[in-house]
């Protein structure tokens, strides 16, 4: 038999939120070290977690299974019972049986009836109860099935880095460890795409480092396609640099491709922030005008609010559907288009919406990375911009009159000059204006060397700071106002900008990086203080009635350039966008010459 998923348990560096892995009842405890759970008598463990439920309707419906087997390591007299919960009747009691579990060979229960009830769909869980004197210890367990592949993939793991040295060392060390022991260890191999050129990675059978110009992440990525398509594999896994991840993410991928049905699947691991270690930040996405994550906010601690997300995420997903390139993997054959060379920013946007793929995501299949809020900056509301213009050009499902696209940018400005943060909404300006100088400005900027000196310029007031040289005083009077009293305050004064001396009068107040990327808190003040998340860095943006309406002035010249070159623009893009996405594009770009100096610039970081 093969394994479908093994549990998971809590990972010091990772995540060590126990509620997501399993729930306890009773005399029960966790070892850390040893990395088993002790339950004493009349303890029950229970599994139907994010990281330890089975999705049987995603896996029976995408994966060619040959039965289904639950197999528990451990000791101890115990009662098993193996649920399928349904999302709109009665749940099932699989399996219940007393044994007594054996060091040396695992309990197994046959799940194989789950597939008599039709439609299959729903999920499968484990509880075990205590029932001996001495109680029981649970070391382990897996899912399993009988299938074997016909052929098993060959994959690329592809990692892009910029000059996050200590980050790719450890996951490429972790990497290392993992693949030595994987059953499938001897068909994965890990490239680092180093843009930096300054991982200093050893090289080893399983471990390449490719040295490459600083285009990015598009560039980064679209190398290590075309490395994984030189080497001869079958399938290419992205990955981020500084993303932690458990190793069962790389396990459960590996095999959920290998028995696909389909060669068009794909797999896009989750994302959560590393504040808040219970919350899902993103499980897959859609994009229309805007980047809408799924299931964010989502409590992983809370059974019904995982069981409602697993369920949801088993159907059949919305057409603009697209997975983030912290981890993404498919089937090399299966890519009609490379990446676009956005840089950094909207690459895997178009990667998933203009290639062929049926995208899905598998509970514990997920990257714990830094608050993407709080890396917000005037060069990445420059890059957003660009790619969301650009994806309403060129794809047929995001089509919109010109107007419909010109309010994209109107949105994205407006929303930057009610904050009072006038250099990101030069910026966002400044990428509108380069959008309409067509599809050449990429090829011309594909570094976007002059670009991020550019902005770097425009930047005085909205760059951290120490806060012990900040003014955290505050005068709190109209930002004490009712909800919907305040809104319409905000919006009808375009935040005090119509109202004379509201610079002066207005409200000063401080605020925490959650709501730095939200207008409402904004209404009704005049001085903001932003804070990072650990209050230790911040900035402060204040009313400028002459800024806000010198950039309104200039959006709405560009807004009327836009609609008269709407057409022709987007004509341009459209007859662009294959030559620029095509494997020979990037052979071009990044094979026939050699790599160039990077500048040492460690303020770039977040431009791999």
């Amino acid at each position: 038999m093969i394994t479908l998923q093994n549990f998971t348990l809590p990972e010091p560096g990772i995540c060590t939120e126990h509620d997501l892995y399993y729930r306890a009842s009773g005399p029960v405890g966790y070892s850390q070290n040893r990395g088993e759970i002790r339950l004493g008598r009349g303890g029950r463990l229970t599994l139907d977690t994010y990281f330890n439920l089975l999705n049987i309707g995603k896996w029976h419906a995408q994966c060619a299974l040959d039965g289904l087997w639950a197999e528990i390591a451990g000791s101890g007299l115990v009662e098993i019972r193996i649920l399928q919960a349904f999302p709109a009747r009665s749940w099932e009691i699989l399996y219940c049986e007393v044994a007594t579990l054996d060091p040396a060979t695992p309990h197994r229960a046959d799940l194989s009836h789950y597939a008599a009830s039709a439609p299959v769909q729903g999920l499968i869980y484990i509880e075990i109860t205590a029932l001996g004197d001495d109680g029981a210890t649970i070391t382990g367990g897996r899912f399993a099935t009988a299938a074997q592949p016909a052929d098993w993939p060959d994959l690329a793991v592809s990692i892009t880095t910029f000059r996050r040295e200590d980050q790719v060392r450890d996951t490429v060390a972790r990497l290392n460890g993992f693949l030595a022991t994987f059953e499938h260890g001897d068909r994965v191999r890990v490239q680092v795409v180093d843009n930096g050129d300054s991982a200093d990675i050893p090289e080893t059978d399983r471990v390449r480092v490719i040295a490459n110009p600083n285009y990015g992440g598009a560039g980064g990525f679209a190398r290590g396609l075309l490395e994984a398509e030189r080497a001869g594999c079958s399938h290419c896994l992205f990955m981020d640099d500084d993303a932690a991840f458990h190793m069962e993410n790389i396990a459960r991928t590996y095999v959920f491709l290998a028995l696909a049905k389909d060669p068009k699947t794909a797999v896009a691991g989750a994302m959560i922030n590393n504040t808040h270690k219970w919350a899902m930040w993103e499980n897959g996405a859609v994009f229309d005008g805007l980047c809408r994550p799924l299931h964010g906010g989502t409590d992983l601690r809370d059974r019904a609010a995982v069981f409602a997300m697993e369920n949801e995420s088993a159907q059949t997903p919305p057409p603009t559907f697209y997975g983030g390139w912290w981890f993404f993997a498919f089937a090399i054959e299966k890519v009609r288009h490379h990446p676009f060379p956005f840089f950094v920013r909207g690459d895997d946007i178009s990667f998933s919406l203009m290639n062929d793929f049926d995208i899905c995501t598998l509970n514990g299949v997920v990257s714990f990375q830094d608050d993407f809020t709080e890396k917000e900056s005037a060069q990445t509301l420059y890059l957003d911009l660009r790619n969301h213009l650009i994806h309403h050009l060129v794809s047929d499902k995001l089509s919109r009159p010109a107007l419909g696209t010109a309010r994209i940018a109107l949105r994205f400005i407006m929303r930057s000059l009610l904050r009072f943060h006038y250099e990101a909404a030069a910026a966002q300006l400044l990428s509108w204006q380069d959008v309409m100088q067509g599809p050449q400005f990429f090829d011309d900027n594909i570094d976007m060397a002059e670009r991020r000196a550019a902005i770097k310029t425009m930047m005085r007031t909205e760059v951290w700071k120490d806060v012990q040289d900040l003014d955290l005083t505050e005068r709190r009077r109209k930002t004490l106002k009712p909800r919907d009293k305040l809104h319409r305050l905000g919006v009808w004064t375009l935040n005090g900008h119509l109202v004379p001396f509201s610079a002066r009068r207005w409200d000063r107040i401080v605020l925490g990086i959650g709501e730095r990327g939200i207008v409402f808190p904004a209404f009704g003040a005049a001085r903001i203080t932003y804070l990072n998340t650990a209050r230790d860095k911040g900035y402060t943006v204040a009313q400028s009635k002459r800024e806000f309406f010198s950039i309104c002035w200039q959006m709405s010249q560009t807004l009327w350039r836009f609609l008269r070159q709407h057409d022709e623009l987007k004509a341009a893009y459209r007859d662009g966008y294959d030559g620029r996405t095509s494997r020979a594009y990037w052979e071009k770009a990044l094979l026939e010459q050699p790599p160039s100096p990077q500048p040492r610039n460690h303020q770039e970081k977040n431009c791999a």
